[in-house]
């Protein structure tokens, strides 16, 4: 019998398993009251299912095993008696050349090229000229916005209804607003007064806040919160939302 004819009758055999367990689960939904189309379909379902997962447990073809040829083990090779290894020559000494002198760092510096230019290249006299004249002008120009403008003019305390609440402008936190009083900066009206000059010291010295003044408009805002008015901003301060 081939393997084509074996293969076929497994899987005959297989199906005809599957159908009497899909018979069996349509008789048995048939009696829970699930219906004849139901049923029918239960056991058809049913009858698929098996008969693939017996096909695939029973029919899968078994691997044919190949046998293994042993490697040929090599002889041992034949060890030298003592007499044969006393009369071997021993071996000799191959001699080691001579390291050749390495050049000095001094030879090595004093040495010219070995192709020179016939004339200079466009640029390299401008190029070595410049050298050594760049310098990091960081600080320089940090120290310049910090001496720039002229500073507001300060008061040493709150008038006496007390300090305003700066953070209602925006822009202004709460470690912002103890800066400003550091410098003498409790009101509003204080900073809707200041001039241009003013408004560039004050962008210059703000440590961690430089250029907010500009920024965030303080004047315009200062203006209205000094006059009474309240801004978006500020309601929502007053609200609680914001700090």
């Amino acid at each position: 019998m081939t393997d084509t004819t074996m293969e076929g009758t497994c899987r005959r055999k297989c199906w005809i398993a599957a159908a009497v367990v899909g018979l069996f689960v349509a008789l048995f939904a048939l009696g829970a009251d699930r219906g004849f189309v139901a049923a029918l379909v239960l056991g058809v379902l049913a009858m698929v299912l098996l008969s693939q997962l017996f096909i695939w447990v029973s029919c899968a073809p078994v691997p044919k095993l190949t046998p293994v040829t042993p490697k040929p083990v090599p002889a041992p090779k034949p060890v030298a008696s003592p007499a044969e290894a006393s009369a071997a020559p021993a071996p000799t000494a191959t001699p080691t050349p001579a390291a050749a002198p390495q050049p000095s760092p001094a030879a090595e510096k004093t040495a010219e090229p070995l192709v020179k230019p016939s004339k200079a290249l466009a640029g390299e006299a401008e190029l070595a000229g410049r050298k050594g004249a760049w310098r990091y002008a960081g600080e320089t120009a940090e120290a310049v916005a910090e001496d720039a403008g002229t500073r507001p003019e300060a008061l040493s305390a709150p008038r006496d209804g007390g300090a305003d609440n700066l953070k209602e402008i925006k822009g202004v936190g709460p470690k912002l607003e103890e800066q400003l009083h550091e410098l003498g900066i409790y009101h509003f009206d204080q900073i809707a007064g200041w001039t241009a000059a003013e408004v560039a010291w004050m962008d210059g010295n703000l440590n961690g806040f430089r250029g907010r003044v500009s920024r965030d408009d303080w004047i315009g805002q200062a203006k209205i919160l000094a006059a009474g008015g309240e801004t978006a901003f500020s309601t929502r301060v007053d609200e609680g939302e914001v700090y």
